[in-house]
């Protein structure tokens, strides 16, 4: 492929929420444009005060999360291509605020990951502004309500992506009002998630927050929830009703709720060292058996297509991924390596079809992350549907 050596910026949160899932999808992103013959930088300046998860709080001091982003870049190559931006004392860190200005200029197009930053007139100077939503339904459900804030934030932008592949199909009631979304997944680069099959592996494991508050929102009588603990509730008793056996990373914080979860059958360990650390949570999928999964009411209940950046981690690494059907299965095979479900009787089924063939699901688990995931491919499509094919 030929090299192209205009800068591309990617916009991103892994210093605002130093956590591994969150600096793995940026990676991928940065991992798989640089493949494609871009100059790829990461660039963090929305001037949001950090979350710091020593004290579980935010915080005006960025010094962890400016570390914390230093060494992700160190650990993937991107060491001299980075900068952080302190807006409240005005001080730039990595690249000098003056080749950051120079970026700005010069680059070809700039990548707005997770909606990471407000865009201002520095991002506006020629640069094709792409917006990549990782959570749909909220922002279009928003448009259809009349939010101005929803409204300015995306009118800012030159193209809108986001992950809800299924939204504006006739099995989705999300409505798509004023804007054109391109559908696009998330990426993953292979390589960095090789492991050998592991037939002894005994968990189901994956990482997560138990409840995520703020984007609950109420359309046609109907409110859909932005958490996974509403779904996950519905499955508590599966370790009940089946022989696979489950290991979760998540702290749900009240200490009623996690021995709830317990005495269900699923065995919790702290997230804390796996989801700060991009090494360590990458071990903790690579030593699973596969993962199992619920998803948000949010993406579930409109049957979005949502699918998710860690799961698509699992399958890189060959373990299979039974997941809550978000209506993905419209756009990569399911059932074998990906398995789907509603009900439980259909998660049950799921698990003890992988326990029937587990090689050839944990195979299988591969060549779909190959086949539908593999970030040149994505991000290639994604970059022609932006005009910068």
């Amino acid at each position: 492929m030929p090299s192209r050596r205009e800068p591309l910026l990617v916009l991103g949160l892994v210093g605002q929420y130093p956590m591994a899932g969150v600096a793995w999808q940026a990676i991928h992103y940065l991992l798989g444009l640089h493949r494609l013959g871009w100059d790829a930088y990461y660039v963090e300046d929305s001037g949001a005060a950090p979350y710091d998860p020593r004290h579980g709080g935010r915080t005006d001091d960025p010094s962890y999360s400016v570390g914390y982003v230093a060494d992700v870049m160190r650990r993937t190559g991107f060491d001299d291509r980075w900068a952080y931006l302190d807006l409240a004392r005005g001080e730039t860190y990595g690249l000098s605020r003056s080749r950051l200005d120079e970026l700005y200029r010069e680059a070809a197009g700039i990548l707005n990951l997770c909606g990471a930053t407000a865009p201002r007139s520095e991002h506006r100077q020629g640069a094709r502004l792409l917006y990549v939503e990782t959570d749909p339904v909220y922002e279009q459900l928003r448009i259809a309500l009349g939010a101005e804030s929803s409204l300015g934030f995306l009118e800012s932008h030159d193209v809108l992506f986001t992950y809800g592949e299924n939204l504006g199909a006739p099995d989705c009631p999300v409505p798509l009002e004023r804007f054109t979304w391109h559908p696009t997944r998330p990426p993953v680069v292979l390589e960095q998630w090789t492991a050998p099959p592991d037939p002894g592996a005994v968990f189901f494991t994956s990482i997560a927050s138990w409840e995520n508050k703020g984007k609950d929102i109420t359309f046609r009588g109907e409110t859909y929830h932005w958490s996974k603990h509403v779904n996950f509730l519905r499955f508590l008793e599966l370790p009940r009703h089946t022989a696979a056996r489950f290991e979760l990373a998540m702290d749900p914080l009240d200490p009623a709720v996690t021995a709830r979860i317990r005495e269900a059958g699923w065995t919790l360990v702290d997230p804390g060292s796996i989801s700060r650390d991009i090494d360590r949570y990458r071990d903790f999928i690579r030593g699973s058996r596969g993962e199992f999964t619920v998803a948000k009411d949010i993406y579930v209940r409109p049957r979005s297509g949502w699918f998710s950046d860690r799961s698509v981690c699992y399958l890189a690494a060959g373990k299979p991924v039974v997941t809550q059907d978000t209506g993905v299965g419209k756009f990569v095979p399911t059932g074998r390596g990906l398995l789907t479900y509603t009900t439980m009787e259909e998660a049950v089924d799921a698990l003890r079809a992988i326990e029937g063939d587990y090689l050839m699901h944990a195979a299988a688990a591969r060549a779909i992350a190959a086949e539908h995931f593999a970030a040149e491919p994505v991000l290639g499509r994604l970059l022609a549907d932006a005009g910068l094919g």
